[in-house]
This record gives C-alpha cells, sequence and structure tokens, in this order.
C-alpha cells in the first residue's frame, strides 16, 4: 500500500463521526488482539515441539536477571 493511500484512509478515518470512529477502533482493537492470540498460540506449539517448557523459560529468566544457575 503506498504511503498516499494510507494518508488517505486516514483521512477518512478522522472524517468519521465519533461514533463510527470508535467502532472502527474497537473493531481492529479486536482483530489485533485475535491476530496476536493466534501467534502467541503458534510460538508456544513451536516451544513445546523445540522442548522448551515454562521451567525453561524461568531458569533462563532467572538466570539472566539475577546470574543464578
Amino acid at each position: 500500500m503506498s504511503r498516499s493511500a494510507v494518508v488517505e484512509i486516514l483521512q477518512q478515518i478522522d472524517a468519521l463521526p465519533q461514533r463510527d470512529r470508535l467502532r472502527l477502533e474497537r473493531e481492529l482493537a479486536a482483530r489485533a488482539d485475535n491476530e496476536w492470540k493466534s501467534l502467541a498460540l503458534e510460538a508456544r506449539a513451536q516451544a513445546r515441539r523445540g522442548g522448551i517448557d515454562q521451567a525453561k523459560i524461568d531458569r533462563a529468566v532467572e538466570q539472566t536477571r539475577y546470574g543464578r544457575k
């Protein structure tokens, strides 16, 4: 998408009545949330396939933060 197309879309959004703009923002937020959930689900599955579990993550975080092994 070109820069001018993005600018045009943003101008159209700005021209919307507040009620419609809020509805659009809620819809976009819901889409982003659904996409994040989908990506997180796939990342968790990939981690499990790689043998990474929560205990390993916790140990790595603790070691990084506190230098503990």
